[in-house]
């Protein structure tokens, strides 16, 4: 097949440390195949999706693992894929979107609503990091970090923009 494979093997908790023969040989195929082998335990991803931000760090972190399955899964999924994710605010709302790598601006506010694409100006964008690092948008823009982008600009995963369009 021409599309992605992302293999998930489900197995218990000693062999998400130290894998299996038969993990391993699944691991040969999926590199063989340029495919990406995501371990897990069902049962583990269970138990941390009933605890808190909290204790679900701690539970990680005493079982020796970096992360979670399901957010690699995503994560994964989304190279996989060749999708990114951006933001817009309106207030205090903040909304995510998703669209293939390489989108351009006016294509990008086209997912949000097709009259954006059509009546596109421009696209004040900041990445998020930055945003957040500098404290906000409004010291964000008194230090001149926001970026003003036509309609070449290429989307970035984690860019946070508002969208100027026409009536």
């Amino acid at each position: 097949s021409a599309k992605p494979v992302i293999y998930v093997a489900n197995v218990d908790e000693a062999a998400l440390r130290a894998p299996t023969d038969a993990v391993k040989r699944l691991a040969e195929v999926a590199a063989r195949e340029d495919a990406l082998l995501v371990p897990l335990c069902v049962r583990l991803e269970a138990e941390l999706a009933e605890l808190d931000a909290a204790d679900r760090a701690e539970m990680i972190r005493e079982l020796g693992l970096e992360e979670a399955a399901l957010p690699r899964i995503v994560r994964e999924a989304y190279r996989a894929l060749a999708l990114l994710t951006f933001f817009t605010t309106a207030s205090r709302m903040l909304q995510a979107w998703t669209v293939k790598q390489g989108t351009k601006a006016p294509q990008a506010a086209g997912v949000i609503h097709t009259d954006f694409e059509r009546t596109f100006i421009r696209a004040e964008v900041i990445n998020w990091e930055t945003l957040v690092n500098h404290g906000g948008e409004a010291p964000a823009r008194a230090k001149g970090v926001l970026r003003l982008e036509g309609k070449d600009y290429a989307v970035h995963d984690g860019d946070v923009i508002h969208f100027k369009v026409g009536a």
